[in-house]
């Protein structure tokens, strides 16, 4: 365990401080998170924490709208959606009437540190009240409200900044905290109208949130492989209707039983004019006569329990917004915490509300490109590969590269692994490539299970979960001469690997290879697949987030289960091999009490400080107790043992039950970041496939190659650099050769030797109530909004 933080125990104690919380504006799922980290990590560091119900209202209301909250206030809050603190319009607020008496009502408690949960709206309301601050006190003393010695010692108000808001419409921050529970309100009514839909051969119109912001719209479009989108930055160009009309008879032709159109709620034409649901079922339905349907999804997107993003997301959040205002001195600006790729930072506030204002203006002014570039590299990448994938262009229209790609997955099977493989091929084939899928992995391409695989053939991959390719675990290095025979008789020009960590490895024998078989010398690219989240070289591995979602629901229902019972303690095992993720952000995201893994090892008096923090936490309201265990997290300290110590120690306190998740974890349709994480990752792997296939390429007389030649040459690749591993390291997408990432590895263990979630592990304990040591080193640094957009080479999922 690291060493205790000076800065954190003695720099920012927020002893003899006052914190106020609230939320405003428009409810979003993941705000109670936020508002728990914000309560127990101010607690934590001996402050106090208020909570002002009903939003700014409570705040000029005062009264029992500002109430002193302890620990357990904030006890089973974590799985529920909306916010249990209110939000509410507030008019009196926007007046300085109203400004002035929130004021007085927070000076009465001494609370100079808010942290507000909401829009650009209520965040720009807060940045004013912290401007006129000084000017609000002299008020005061002067009316006689407040004494002078008062107004002295509470002369400066801090300000920091969630954004809570499921349209993702705050620029600055690549997500906001309910958007991807809003997503996975959308999925979830999207995979059920698929199956109706294909049942009629319908076409289903789907208008979803996003009055100013299409990104609910975009990404849903993308995550589910929809026909066709609107979105207000992005207009379609003049005679749109023609072009959608012939697209979707051009889909029916081909046999695809349903056609999805999705139309976010703000979604505009190129002259600013409204595109609406029922404006385009019309169409589809006079033009094609096709059986359509309109579904609105409405506050259905704000409902439902927070995802695992969310809850990991908010908590992250909160906890930096505490250590954001112990830090705030009155020369510091108000700011936001943000998410930049897999980064906390942040920035001023009003840096992101004057850019946030700069994209409606730029849509007003109808200069849409202005307004697609302004809303993030994220959202602009999405667009683009929306874009890529979802028009088939005529063959005429496609260059001709004369390169043979073939996909393979490798490893156990992941959600999000069809998505990937769905990605790869339409890019591939907008590319100019020949496509070809391999069956069952390095085993089915030692075997000759390899065949082209059309645009079509992948259509309504995206959805769903497993493998349809097929995959094993098994190692190239055993049939080498099978697949070079192979890749000779394909001509396979190069490979793209979807896996876990056998991929991983199967790459790296590939790469030994090579000095005996000159049919190794070709590009390959790893992307990671892998619900264990154990690949080196990247934060993220597709069917980890679902794998995720998994646990956390599990978990929700079990402490439902507990809560009903009282006393009772569950002991649940994760899987992962030795790779500690799922049991820790699994525990992060549940709220669990302790979570066992390999990466830090425990013993037994840590077992049994656990038990005695079990025995006081059900002297309190709180009585219910939740342990994740990692499956290889000790070989002797196992999940029966554990079942047992608790059981034996706790006898007479509480009882003890156990469940094992097993291969739950890696079933299930793909979540959306999965889904898009997945997309978005292959498309660009596929990308890299085509610029390393241009510089390998010679002909006879040493040419390189040119698109339009027609010449026969080869492909030759033996650098370091031509086998890669794609993954999202902080806040970008970077490609690593695999043999420098060799030394980044436990091969004994199959996990990265250094792991960024590591230093998410004492948040948990934090919010369970552990006294421990918490590096604040890296969390959020002050940049600006143009500056955090240059570092962010790629965008975030």
């Amino acid at each position: 365990m690291a060493q205790p933080d000076k800065k954190l125990f003695e720099n920012l104690s927020g002893k003899g401080k006052a914190i106020g919380v609230l939320t405003s504006g428009g409810d979003a799922q993941g705000m109670n998170a936020a508002v728990r980290a914000v309560v127990r990590m101010g607690i934590y560091v001996q402050a106090k924490v208020y909570f002002i119900y009903e939003g700014y209202q409570g705040m000029v209301d005062g009264g029992d709208n500002i109430e002193e909250v302890s620990w357990e206030s904030v006890s089973s809050i974590l799985q529920v959606g909306g916010t249990v603190i209110g939000s509410a319009r507030c008019k009196s607020f926007r007046n300085r009437e109203g400004r002035l008496q929130a004021a007085c009502n927070l000076v009465q408690r001494g609370i100079t540190n808010l942290c507000v949960i909401g829009g650009d709206g209520s965040l720009t309301g807060a940045n004013l009240f912290r401007e006129e601050w000084s000017g609000l006190l002299d008020e005061l003393v002067q009316t006689g409200k407040i004494e002078a010695e008062a107004a002295k010692e509470y002369a400066h108000l801090n300000i920091v900044g969630m954004v809570g808001s499921i349209d993702n419409d705050f620029c600055g921050t690549d997500m906001t905290i309910g958007t991807d529970s809003a997503l996975h309100r959308i999925m979830e009514v999207v995979d059920a109208i698929m199956t109706t839909a294909l049942s009629h051969q319908r076409t289903f119109v789907l208008e979803v949130m996003g009055r100013h912001c299409g990104y609910l719209a975009l990404v849903s479009a993308l995550a589910c492989g929809a026909d066709w989108m609107f979105i207000p930055e992005s207009p379609p160009e003049e005679g749109w209707e023609d072009l959608m009309c012939n697209k979707l008879s051009e889909n029916r032709a081909r046999k695809k039983r349903l056609n999805i159109i999705i139309v976010s709620e703000g979604a505009i034409d190129c002259h600013n004019k409204p595109i609406t649901s029922d404006l385009v079922k019309d169409l589809v339905v006079k033009r094609l006569g096709f059986d359509t349907r309109v579904t609105i999804l409405g506050h259905v997107q704000r409902g439902g329990t927070p995802s695992a993003f969310d809850r990991i997301l908010a908590s992250r959040m909160g906890v930096d917004c505490v250590l954001a205002l112990l830090e705030a001195t009155p020369e510091t600006p108000a700011c936001v915490v943000s998410l930049c790729g897999n980064q906390a930072v942040r920035l001023p506030l009003m840096e992101c509300v004057q850019m946030t204002q700069e994209v409606q203006k730029a849509m007003d002014e109808r200069r849409f490109e202005d307004a697609v570039r302004l809303r993030g590299r994220s959202f602009e990448n999405n667009l683009n590969t929306y874009k890529l994938l979802s028009h088939k262009k005529n063959i005429s229209e496609l260059p001709k590269s004369n390169f043979n790609v073939a996909v393979l997955n490798v490893g156990a099977p992941a959600a999000g692994m069809n998505a990937a493989v769905r990605s790869a091929v339409r890019v591939g084939i907008t590319e100019g490539h020949k496509m070809f899928a391999v069956n069952d992995g390095f085993e089915g391409f030692a075997k000759g299970q390899i065949k082209e695989i059309k645009w079509g053939g992948v259509g309504g991959w995206t959805g769903q979960g497993g493998s349809l390719l097929g995959t094993k675990r098994t190692l190239p290095a055993k049939y080498f001469d099978q697949i070079a025979e192979q890749i000779r008789t394909n001509k396979i020009h190069a490979l793209l690997v979807i896996g876990g960590f056998e991929a991983f490895l199967g790459l790296l024998e590939m790469v030994e290879g090579r000095g005996k078989y000159d049919e190794f010398c070709i590009p390959m690219v790893m992307v990671p697949a892998t619900v264990s989240n154990n690949v080196p070289g990247s934060d993220f591995s597709i069917g980890a987030d679902t794998a995720l979602n998994t646990i956390t629901d599990t978990c929700d229902r079990i402490k439902q289960s507990a809560s009903g019972t009282k006393r009772r303690v569950f002991i649940i095992e994760t899987m992962g091999g030795y790779c500690g993720y799922l049991a820790n952000m699994g525990g992060l995201a549940a709220g669990a009490d302790a979570a066992y893994i390999f990466e830090e090892s425990f013993d037994i008096r840590e077992l049994q400080a656990n038990v005695e923090h079990l025995t006081e936490k059900m002297k309190t309201s709180i009585q219910r107790g939740l342990i994740l265990r990692n499956e290889n997290s000790n070989e002797n300290y196992t999940t029966d043992f554990i079942y047992q110590l608790y059981s034996e120690e706790g006898r007479g306190v509480f009882d003890c039950r156990k469940n094992v998740l097993g291969h739950m974890q890696q079933g299930g349709a793909p979540s959306p970041f999965d889904r898009n994480f997945g997309t978005k990752i292959s498309a660009k792997a596929v990308q890299w496939i085509s610029k390393k296939l241009k510089e390998t390429y010679r002909n006879d007389e040493g040419r390189t190659f040119r698109t339009d030649s027609g010449d026969q040459g080869r492909v030759f690749a033996n650098t370091d650099d031509s086998v890669c591993l794609l993954g999202m390291r902080r806040r970008n997408l970077l490609f690593q050769p695999v043999t420098q990432l060799k030394d980044e590895t436990d091969f004994k263990h199959r996990i990265p030797r250094e792991q960024w979630w590591l230093k998410m592990r004492p948040l948990m304990k934090i919010l369970a109530k552990y006294k421990t040591s918490y590096d604040i080193s890296d969390a959020g640094k002050l940049e600006h909004v143009n500056m955090c957009r240059r570092k962010d080479e790629t965008g975030a999922i």
